[in-house]
C-alpha cells in the first residue's frame, strides 16, 4: 500500500487496505474534516456506520459520551479573534445530529481553539486564547514589541442548553522574567522551570495563527487518576502536566492542589533553553495532540505526543516518554534537564504531516495514527500496516466495540462477533479480574452446566477452546480484547469480552 497518497488529492473518502490476519484490532474511527459540518464513524472495514450533520463547522477535535452523543469543538460565525483552528464554541450534539447544548466562548478579549477534552463528569476542557496588550506585558517584565495571545484553559459545564465556565487556569500567572528587578517575577529562569520565561523565545512568529498566537496550544488531555492535565505547545516544542485538583484561584497562584504547587507547572519536557538549561533539544519543532496512554493497555500512564518533525530527516514520529513520578509531582533536579533525557518509544509514521495529527494506543500494542492532510492508519507491534483509511483529518479518534457510546449508537454487539448467540442462560457468568494478566475466575454457574468455552479475538476469529472449569488460563494469548463464549449443557450461550494485559 502506498505511503505517498495525500488526502487532498483524493475526493473519495474510503478504505484503503485493511489486513484482519495482522491482528488489525476491531473497533470505531471517529472523525471530521476540519472546517466541514459532517462528523463520521467508520468501522474497521472502512464502512461508514453512523454520520452527525452538523450544525457548525469544526475546528479541530471532538469526542464520543458514553450517551451516544458527541462533543465537538465548532467554528462560531463573527470570531473576532482568528488564527489556527479558532473555534469560539463547544457543541453537545445527539445521535440525529440535534444540538444538546451549546455554549460560545469568543469576544474582542478570548476565544477557543483547538483541542478538547471531555471529564468523567461531562464537563469538556478547552484551550483558549486570551488578547493582552503590549503596556500589559510590559509591565509584567516583558521586552517584545506587540501584543499577544497568551494560553488559557477553562473548564464548561453545561447549564441547562448553555454552559458556564467552572474552573480556568492561565499561562500569565506563571511569567517571570530575569531582566528587571523594578517588575514583578524577577528571578533567575533556570532555578524556577515551573514558570514561563515571559521572554522565552519561540519558532513560528509568522506560522499558523500568525504572530499573535504566542505558544500555539494544540492538545490537551486529562488523567482521571491523578486529576491532571497535560497539554502541547507547538511554539515552544514542549509538553507540560498542570494540576486540575486546585481551585481557579489557586491555579492562579503557587501553592494547593494535590501537587502543592498550585497552577505552576508540575513537569515540562521537550526544549530545556525554554526555562535557561544547557540540554539536547528532545522535540525537534512542531507537536501535537500529547496525552496519557488509558488505563489496561500496554504502556499505560506514559505520555504520548505526535512529534511533526522529531525523526530522521525531519520525518514524523509518535513519540512515548515515562515520566519518573513520586505521588503526584515529577522530581526535578536543579540544573538539570527535566527527564526521560529521551523518549523511550517510538513510532516512524509511514508518511509526514508537517502540523496537526494524532495517536492512540490499543489494547493489543496496536498503534492508530491519524495523519493530517493524508490518511488514518493502524500498525501493529512489529509496525505492520493492518489498516489504512483514506481521511487525513487534523485529529480522529479510535473507539472500541465496548465502548458505551459505540453500543448506544450501534448496539451491545457493536462489532458483529455474537449475532448468532442467543443468551438464554439462567444465570449470569461473571469473570474477574478483569483485565487479566492470565488467569481468569468464573463465578455465578456450576461447572456442570457448562459445556466449554470457545474464546474469539477481535476479529471474531476461535484462537482457543477449552473444557469447563472454575479458571480459564488466556496466559499464552497476546495482549488484547477477546470474547469469551460460555456454552452451557442446554444449547444456551453467554459472551463476555475480557481485556488480556501481560
Amino acid at each position: 500500500m502506498s505511503s505517498t497518497l495525500n488526502a487532498s488529492s483524493v475526493i473519495i473518502l474510503g478504505l484503503l487496505s485493511a489486513t484482519p490476519s495482522l491482528a488489525q484490532f476491531d473497533g470505531y474511527a471517529l472523525y471530521n474534516l476540519q472546517n466541514q459540518t459532517t462528523a463520521r464513524l467508520v468501522d474497521a472495514n472502512g464502512t461508514l456506520v453512523h454520520t452527525w450533520n452538523c450544525p457548525s463547522s469544526a475546528n479541530y477535535s471532538m469526542a464520543l459520551k458514553p450517551n451516544g452523543n458527541i462533543v465537538r469543538g465548532a467554528v462560531n460565525n463573527g470570531n473576532q479573534i482568528t488564527g489556527a483552528a479558532v473555534g469560539g464554541k463547544v457543541q453537545e450534539l445527539d445521535p440525529s445530529g440535534a444540538v444538546v447544548w451549546e455554549f460560545v466562548y469568543s469576544s474582542a478579549d478570548y476565544v477557543t481553539h483547538h483541542d478538547l477534552a471531555v471529564l468523567p463528569n461531562g464537563n469538556v476542557l478547552l484551550t483558549a486564547w486570551v488578547r493582552k496588550t503590549l503596556p500589559e506585558l510590559q509591565a509584567l517584565g516583558y521586552t517584545g514589541t506587540s501584543a499577544k495571545y497568551p494560553s488559557r484553559i477553562i473548564e464548561v459545564q453545561q447549564n441547562g442548553t448553555g454552559g458556564e465556565v467552572v474552573w480556568q487556569w492561565e499561562m500569565i500567572d506563571r511569567f517571570i522574567q530575569y531582566t528587571d528587578a523594578n517588575k514583578p517575577g524577577y528571578m533567575p529562569i533556570a532555578e524556577h522551570p515551573e514558570r514561563m520565561n515571559i521572554n522565552v523565545a519561540v519558532s513560528g512568529t509568522g506560522g499558523p495563527g500568525g504572530n499573535l498566537d504566542w505558544f500555539h496550544e494544540n492538545g490537551i488531555d486529562y488523567n482521571a487518576e491523578l486529576d491532571q492535565i497535560t497539554f502541547s505547545s507547538r511554539y515552544l516544542s514542549e509538553i507540560f502536566i498542570i494540576d486540575h485538583s486546585t481551585t481557579t484561584e489557586e491555579a492562579a497562584g503557587h501553592s494547593g492542589g494535590q501537587g502543592g504547587r498550585g497552577g505552576d507547572f508540575l513537569f515540562r519536557w521537550g526544549k530545556p533553553a525554554n526555562y535557561s538549561i544547557t540540554g539536547t533539544q528532545r522535540i525537534a519543532a512542531a507537536v501535537h495532540d500529547v496525552g496519557w496512554v488509558r488505563t489496561g493497555r500496554p504502556m499505560a500512564g506514559w505520555l504520548m505526543f505526535v512529534n511533526n518533525s522529531g525523526g530522521p530527516g525531519n520525518s514524523t514520529v509518535i513519540d512515548g516518554i515515562d515520566p519518573l513520578r513520586e505521588g503526584y509531582n515529577y522530581p526535578w533536579t536543579p540544573g538539570t534537564v527535566w527527564g526521560p533525557d529521551s523518549y523511550g518509544w517510538r513510532h516512524q509514521c509511514i508518511a509526514n504531516s508537517s502540523g496537526q495529527s494524532a495517536w492512540d494506543h490499543m489494547p493489543n500494542g496496536n498503534t492508530f495514527v491519524a495523519l493530517s492532510g493524508e490518511f488514518m492508519y493502524e500498525v501493529d507491534a512489529e509496525d505492520n500496516v493492518v489498516w489504512q483509511y483514506n481521511a487525513g483529518p487534523p485529529k480522529a479518534f479510535r473507539y472500541l466495540c465496548a465502548d458505551p457510546g459505540i453500543q448506544v449508537l450501534l448496539g451491545e454487539d457493536a462489532c458483529g462477533l455474537t449475532t448468532d448467540v442467543e443468551e438464554t442462560a439462567s444465570s449470569r457468568t461473571e469473570l474477574f479480574p478483569n483485565p487479566t494478566v492470565g488467569i481468569i475466575n468464573l463465578r455465578g454457574i456450576d461447572v456442570e452446566d457448562m459445556e466449554q468455552f470457545v474464546i474469539r479475538d477481535a476479529t471474531g476469529r476461535i484462537v482457543k477452546r477449552t473444557r469447563p472449569s472454575w479458571t480459564l488460563d488466556l496466559s499464552d494469548l497476546p495482549n488484547g480484547v477477546y470474547h469469551v463464549v460460555v456454552e452451557h449443557t442446554s444449547g444456551a450461550r453467554e459472551t463476555r469480552r475480557v481485556v488480556v494485559q501481560h
